[in-house]
């Protein structure tokens, strides 16, 4: 295929006509991916916020859409832990987990990122994720690696975790319930991080470590009826000042529904009122202020529920029955009283629904699994939503993609094929905007599954289109065989994935490298950690730094006066200071652009070099490190030669190059300098000043060095 419109339109036609042998290839290659895939793209949903079969609808289309659309043939698109968990991070601030309106939040996020990935690549602006620098990345990935394996705390343990504005505190809160560690469900986090690491150590069977423990967990927890979940009333428990307590929890969740339900009313109304009858009409004012005073007061319920929760969280019932086997009454851990029957189980709340409360006595399993493939859903976008989400959509968009592109890039380094960016964002885009409408969150390149891609000879975007096939029958026929998959065992899977993300060496070489790099990657690092879970807070942070680091040094770029070495270069005073200069000419070199940012310092250098030597007759600037010439630094040096010709000096340029002659022929101050005072080098500059010079310069040192230049100045 060879027609470029067709093929900039539907890029996967460059696979045809394909070969069986390679087709075969690809068929075990999406095999034996999806076998991996499968309890990641769970695991990694249990991050996300979402229950874990929404990673497996995000391991379906757009896993296939981002291969047909995409520009890397081994790329596999699917869920991410990072993306996940900044996925969380972006919608647990505006809906509780799990809920309806938290899937809804997801799906439009989803279809966001898709569209700022997909319109960045249509007008080819790939290179916007440069703005994002490596350090900014580095430090992002170490913090968010931390928080990914501190998050599973709770699944490992089996102890209950609160979630606020501040993920260090919850950690922090969480460590003080260590003493309700669920110990089957700690033996079952050891022994699956104890299959997966064995099966590491035997290569052949390295890839099917994580398949294996899944499938052995599963039975065990089956076989020992590892979960134990039942409810009740919170009229069942006895002791008063708990059953106020949780009356108390329940009545004002009732009530933050309400507010919800009408907070939602009246945002509807205010967006008709604004279309109809404009911004500053009474109805708008009255329904402006209505809208903030319920947000204000669903905040502060929320705020009380949050307190009270993290007493209930402490809460450990016992289930007992007096002898006659009447109802089931819930006592306090130790509190059950001589005639009744403890069950000899400990229960804690797990959440209120429809009026009862959800109690966990077990550990926690994957549960039901909806089976069948995700229906055709349009999310629900409004306004608020998209106001809401807009800053988070654009940091997970960019994170996204170069994730994806820098794996895609290392791969080409090796299958040799050649990568398109902008093609990868637009494919990205594609598998984001269709996975939305197949409720799907947002979905990027998977470093594991395009390694084993790589690994597993997959030559073509075919691959992923049976890993997603495969994907799809596991939704229609095996759903029911995870039932009893436990938790635990997801938590150890994202426990052993973001351990390679942690990376000191790499921060501790970039701070090496760069003090300034240094500071970038361990501010972002910092911020990151201190901020979460609002992660994208350490991105931006990041990045607004390294920009106004990037500024600060080409505002203050090295200015070197020199001095004339025995080889006839002239060279840094600084780092050579027995070097002659001239009491009759001064040189310097200005190594940057001059741009608006840092004209005025080229500008105090220069005055203060002549000030510094008042018999000079002549300044020559050696100007090959100036790269760029802007409007503001054009008028600048138009001043400075007119001011420095009045005083009897001479401004004379060397090596300058022809972008920057360019603006100086364009705007008239080539003419000004004049062509008698611009030389294609330094040594053919010097020759002609002396000449002018005449007597005055007959017996200058600077001058008498004949030898001709042979090195590269310091």
């Amino acid at each position: 295929m060879n027609n470029p419109v067709l093929l900039r339109i539907f890029p996967f036609l460059a696979w045809f006509p394909v070969d069986a042998l390679i087709l075969r290839g690809d068929l075990i290659a999406g095999i034996t991916g999806a076998l991996v895939l499968v309890p990641k793209a769970m695991a990694y949903a249990q991050l996300s916020g979402l229950p874990v079969y929404y990673g497996l609808y995000v391991a379906f289309i757009p896993a296939i859409l981002g291969a047909l659309w995409g520009s890397s043939r081994q790329l596999a698109t699917g869920p991410v832990a990072v993306v996940s968990l900044m996925t969380a991070a972006a919608i647990t601030p505006l809906a509780a987990q799990f809920s309806e309106e938290f899937i809804g939040l997801a799906l439009v996020l989803a279809l966001m990122v898709g569209l700022i990935q997909f319109t960045l690549g249509v007008v080819k602006l790939g290179t916007v994720v440069n703005f994002v620098s490596q350090p900014v990345i580095l430090g992002f990935m170490n913090a968010a690696a931390i928080i990914l394996g501190l998050s599973q705390l709770d699944m490992l343990l089996g102890i209950p975790k609160g979630r606020s504005d501040s993920f260090l505190y919850d950690i922090w809160e969480m460590l003080g319930y260590l003493s309700q560690t669920h110990l089957p469900t700690l033996a079952m986090s050891v022994f699956a991080l104890a299959l997966m690491l064995g099966f590491k150590k035997i290569p052949a069977l390295a890839k099917l470590g994580v398949l294996v423990a899944v499938i052995v967990t599963t039975l065990i927890s089956w076989s020992i009826g590892f979960e134990r979940k039942s409810s009740a009333r919170v009229d069942d428990v006895q002791d008063p000042d708990a059953r106020a307590l949780l009356a108390e929890f329940q009545r004002v969740e009732v009530r933050i529904d309400e507010l919800n339900q009408q907070l939602s009313e009246k945002t509807a109304r205010l967006r008709t009122i604004r279309k109809e009858q404009g911004e500053l009409t009474p109805d708008a004012v009255t329904t402006t202020y209505e809208t903030e005073l319920l947000r204000l007061q669903l905040r502060d319920r929320e705020k009380e529920n949050r307190n009270r929760n993290r007493v209930l969280r402490g809460f450990m019932f016992e289930r007992a029955t007096d002898g006659d086997g009447q109802s089931a009454r819930l006592y306090l851990a130790g509190q059950v009283p001589a005639g009744e029957t403890s069950d000899g189980r400990h229960w804690h709340i797990k959440k209120f629904e429809k009026g009862e409360m959800k109690l966990m006595g077990g550990g926690d399993v994957v549960g039901k699994i909806p089976s069948g493939l995700p229906s055709f859903r349009v999310p629900p976008i409004s306004l608020d939503a998209v106001l809401q989400l807009l800053s988070a959509a654009f940091i997970i968009a960019l994170v996204a993609f170069m994730e994806s592109v820098s794996m895609a890039k290392a791969m080409a380094a090796k299958t040799k094929e050649r990568l398109n960016p902008n093609q990868e964002l637009i494919g990205q885009g594609i598998a984001n905007i269709g996975g939305a409408f197949f409720q799907s969150y947002p979905a990027c390149g998977s470093f594991t599954g395009s390694a084993i891609n790589l690994q597993a000879g997959a030559k073509t975007g075919f691959a992923m289109v049976f890993n997603g096939v495969f994907v799809a029958v596991t939704l229609l026929f095996l759903t029911n065989y995870l039932y009893h998959l436990p938790k635990a065992t997801l938590a150890v899977i994202i426990l052993l994935a973001v351990t390679s993300l942690i990376t000191p060496k790499a921060l501790k070489h970039t701070w090496q490298a760069s003090r300034a790099d240094g500071v970038v990657a361990l501010t972002t690092f910092i911020v990151t950690l201190v901020a979460a879970p609002h992660l994208d807070k350490g991105i931006l942070v990041g990045a607004g730094l390294a920009i106004v680091l990037f500024l600060y040094r080409t505002m203050k770029p090295r200015v070197a006066v020199l001095g004339r070495h025995s080889d006839g270069t002239l060279r840094d005073t600084k780092v050579h200071p027995t070097l002659p200069t001239s009491p009759h000419v001064i040189a310097m070199r200005f190594d940057g652009q001059l741009y608006f940012a840092n004209v005025a310092y080229f500008e105090d250098n220069a005055l203060e070099l002549v000030a510094a030597k008042p018999d000079a007759k002549y300044l020559l600037v050696v100007g090959d490190g100036i790269n760029h010439l802007d409007a503001s630094g054009e008028e600048v040096v138009h001043h400075l030669v007119e001011r420095l010709r009045g005083a009897g000096v001479e401004i004379v340029f060397a090596g300058l190059k022809k972008q920057v002659l360019s603006v100086m022929h364009s705007t008239g101050l080539f003419d000004l300098i004049g062509q008698a005072n611009i030389f294609p080098t330094e040594h053919q500059a010097i020759v002609t000043i002396y000449q002018r010079l005449g007597v005055d310069g007959k017996d200058d040192p600077f001058y008498n060095v004949r030898a001709q230049p042979q090195a590269a100045p310091a």
